[in-house]
Order: C-alpha cells, then sequence, then structure tokens
C-alpha cells in the first residue's frame, strides 16, 4: 500500500471505541476480551522499541469470531502504549483495501497493517496467528463448522493473545 493511499485510509478509520459502539453483533464479546485483554511488560516495550508514531490499521467487521478475538488484545496495546495508535476500517466498506490483502485467494479478517509514521507499511498479519491458521487449514475439510469453531474459541480463550501480539510487534522489528 502506497503511504499517500495509507493516509487517507487512516485519516477515514475509526477509533476502537466507536467502532465496538457501533457494532450491531458481537458488541459484548469485543468489550469482553477487551477488559479482560492483560499487555504483558515485553509488548509494551516491543511496541516501543522503535519510537513514536507506528500505527496499526485493522480491517475487520463486528461479526468476525478472529476480529473480536484478537483485535480488542491490539487496541488494549495501543491504548497502553504511547508510542503506538490502532484504528479500524470495515472490510466490507473497503473491497479494494481487503482485496490488496487476500488470504488464499480469500477475503479472510482481520487484517492488520502496521504502518510507520510517514504512513509506509511495514508489513500486515492476519487472519489468525499462524499455529491456529495452520491448525484451521488442516482442519476444515474434516470437520464441520459445528465442531471447528468452538474449538477455534477455546485455543483463543487460551492463548490470552500473546500469540497475537508476538506476531504483530514482529512486524515492527523487520
Amino acid at each position: 500500500m502506497q503511504a499517500d493511499t495509507a493516509k487517507v485510509l487512516w485519516n477515514a478509520a475509526l477509533p476502537f471505541r466507536q467502532f465496538v459502539d457501533e457494532a450491531e453483533k458481537n458488541q459484548q464479546l469485543w468489550e469482553g476480551v477487551y477488559r479482560t485483554a492483560r499487555i504483558p511488560d515485553w509488548a509494551l516495550d516491543a511496541a516501543c522499541a522503535h519510537g513514536d508514531g507506528v500505527r496499526l490499521l485493522v480491517l475487520a467487521e463486528d461479526w468476525c469470531g478472529d476480529a473480536s478475538n484478537t483485535v480488542p488484545v491490539l487496541a488494549k496495546l495501543g491504548d497502553q502504549a504511547d508510542c503506538l495508535e490502532m484504528r479500524m476500517l470495515k472490510r466490507d466498506e473497503h473491497p479494494d483495501v481487503m482485496n490488496h490483502y487476500l488470504t488464499n485467494g480469500s477475503r479472510s479478517i482481520p487484517i492488520v497493517i502496521a504502518l510507520d509514521r510517514e504512513f509506509n507499511e511495514l508489513g500486515h498479519w492476519g487472519p489468525r496467528p499462524s499455529e491456529l491458521q495452520q491448525w484451521v487449514m488442516d482442519n476444515k475439510a474434516s470437520m464441520p463448522k459445528s465442531e471447528l469453531y468452538p474449538q477455534v474459541r477455546r485455543w483463543y480463550a487460551k492463548d490470552r493473545g500473546e500469540t497475537t501480539l508476538r506476531e504483530v510487534l514482529a512486524l515492527l522489528a523487520s
């Protein structure tokens, strides 16, 4: 993504709180994950290791279970790390952006785009932590959704955002 495009999108993006307040689905889940998220000191240190002005631009929708389990953790990081800010774009309102970040040809979300202070893209992440994504890809053809998604939710509950933080913050280090 070009820096000028990223800046325009950033300026149009919603703060996390506004995104959640306007949510039509899963609002309590988004709020609950945010409320219970704990950001370790190592994550705050890693977020600020490259100075101020880092931005996380997130493509998501309120109905997405993966987004509601990962994005609130990143929002809490943004609220606690003075050097980092996060904003949200609704995927369905930005199809051109989403089409640039397809996962195996799919419009999977969330997608987190890391930007520096000049809005240059540092990298992107999503739609799930890599270990979970691999497990889903290995099992989705043979396992009904009614069995798959409860196991995904259990994985997120056990991980508590740790893997998401590590993988997203690795974008800033590269």
